[in-house]
């Protein structure tokens, strides 16, 4: 009797699936994984915009970036534009720009930003790090008051 149950519990697990191009289920394998990779084409499931692998991860620095805050308390959302190697200062906190980078072949892309943010009268840094645009919450500032976003780099 045990081994019945045991049977039927086994066969009603289900088993790993990978929907496959023509749209018939399969078990994943190697074999089927290194040939996803090999039908890869940047240009079919992007357009023009990358035209090869290595191109894909190439980044350019911009002269500044937008910046978006949030007062938690008056609930007042700003934009904030920072040119590279500056401080902007919203409320009681100072927001300097390290550096603001986009893809090559898409400016208005996925920017991501080195920040240093320091609280009112602070010598240390309430947040230092990258921000990323698409990704706010990978690496926030943590803030009683205030809430930093990068929202796009500035290439003029």
């Amino acid at each position: 009797m045990k081994f019945w149950r045991a049977l039927i519990l086994l066969m009603a697990l289900p088993l790993p699936v990978l929907a496959q191009s023509d749209g018939t289920l399969g078990v994943i394998t190697e074999e089927l994984l290194d040939d996803e990779l090999e039908r890869f084409d940047p240009t079919s499931v992007i357009g023009d915009v990358i035209t090869s692998r290595a191109e894909a991860g190439r980044v350019a620095n911009a002269s500044g970036a937008i910046l978006r805050t949030l007062d938690k308390i008056s609930g007042a959302v700003e934009d904030v534009s920072v040119a590279t190697g500056r401080t902007a200062t919203v409320g009681r906190i100072d927001v300097v720009l390290g550096e603001c980078r986009y893809p090559v072949n898409n400016p208005s892309g996925n920017a991501f930003a080195y920040l240093e943010v320091y609280d009112a009268g602070e010598t240390s840094p309430a947040f230092r790090g990258w921000m990323v645009a698409d990704s706010p919450a990978l690496s926030a500032l943590d803030h009683a008051r205030y809430d930093v976003w990068v929202m796009r780099c500035t290439t003029s």
